[in-house]
């Protein structure tokens, strides 16, 4: 597995540089694929049984995002686990691609299987595996500052990379007294995750380890919010990554969707981008990941994407537009059975 990321690495060797424009042979070479429902934003409830048939033939590979399409905190979205199992007794490989880095893979699966799902740690592909193996495959050797949680922080263990900074980091009563001593020189990359134990003290010490611009910057994604269950909102990742980017001025490699890493990881599985579903519950993370790679995209209402921002995203035509909606993923197993 590292012998072939090794080769997939080599296009993100340019960021580690700070050449942020790709070159040509960093370009993903994508095969011609005439879609179905190219960028239609078409309600697949409005499909003909033909020609949700030859939707479902038009693909041998569903990717799905987890949170807001699959489940919601601990709890499955009724059809889910059916629509997916379906799939699989189709004869679709699966991935559950999740820019969640708060477990480990076999975490991951172990959640899946408890809710219904079928699921090996082998399908899933989740932004703190995707961190690890990133800078396993750089050669990385020294030691990472984690603004994070321990689901990065295991799988850097995994790969024998070390790290500190996971938990509560003490505010203390004059919270600007740190000074260079407290300051750990082996540091050589920070990494920046989901952290509910987020402090001044976290972005102070990353905004200095990355002064030295030897020190690398990487994020596992940058999603604005978790899907709701409820009125509350709960910020995600991505207003950690950008306060680290102001204090610190510096731009992360950021590995989750809708970012290359992904596809190049994913590319190293064979997969035919023109015989591939995504699947997601936002425009700007997986359907954008989707419509870049290639991919056919399905969007679901159950997570991020509100039936107002779908009436928007239908009059406007501002890309990234899917290709087929639905109010819910287990309403495929309806349209299949009519």
């Amino acid at each position: 597995m590292l012998r072939r990321f090794d080769k997939l690495l080599k296009c993100n060797l340019c960021y580690i540089s700070g050449i942020h424009s790709r070159s040509k042979a960093c370009k993903p070479v994508l095969k011609n694929c005439k879609k179905m429902f190219k960028s239609a934003v078409f309600n697949l409830q409005e499909a003909t049984p033909d020609q949700v048939k030859e939707f479902l033939n038009s693909f041998d590979t569903v990717l799905s995002d987890c949170d807001g399409v699959l489940w919601i905190n601990n709890n499955a979205i009724p059809g889910s686990p059916e629509a997916m199992n379906y799939f699989r007794k189709l004869g679709k490989r699966i991935f559950y691609v999740t820019n969640n880095s708060t477990k480990i893979r076999s975490d991951f699966a172990v959640k899946a299987q408890e809710l219904g799902f079928i699921a090996e740690p082998e399908e899933i592909l989740s932004t703190a595996y995707l961190v690890a193996h990133y800078l396993k495959g750089i050669g990385f050797t020294k030691k990472v500052y984690l603004v994070g949680s321990n689901g990065i922080g295991d799988e850097l263990k995994a790969v024998g990379i070390r790290h500190f900074g996971v938990g509560p980091d003490q505010v203390k009563p004059d919270f600007k007294s740190m000074s260079p001593s407290d300051m750990d020189p082996e540091v050589g990359a920070v990494v920046v995750g989901f952290d509910e134990h987020i402090s001044y003290p976290k972005f102070m010490k990353a905004a200095s380890y990355l002064a030295n611009e030897d020190c690398l910057f990487v994020a596992t994604n940058t999603d604005e919010r978790f899907p709701k269950s409820s009125s509350i909102i709960i910020p995600g990742t991505g207003t950690l990554v950008r306060a680290v980017e102001t204090c610190s001025e510096r731009k992360a490699l950021v590995l989750g969707k809708p970012n290359d890493y992904v596809r190049k990881f994913l590319e190293s599985f064979g997969l035919d981008p023109a015989r591939t579903l995504m699947i997601g519950d936002r425009c700007n993370t997986d359907i954008e990941f989707g419509v870049r790679c290639g991919f056919q995209t399905l969007l679901v209402m159950t997570g991020v994407t509100s039936a107002k921002d779908l009436e928007k995203i239908r009059n406007d035509k501002t890309p990234p537009l899917p290709d087929v909606v639905l109010p819910k993923l287990g309403d495929i197993l309806n349209l299949t059975s009519s």
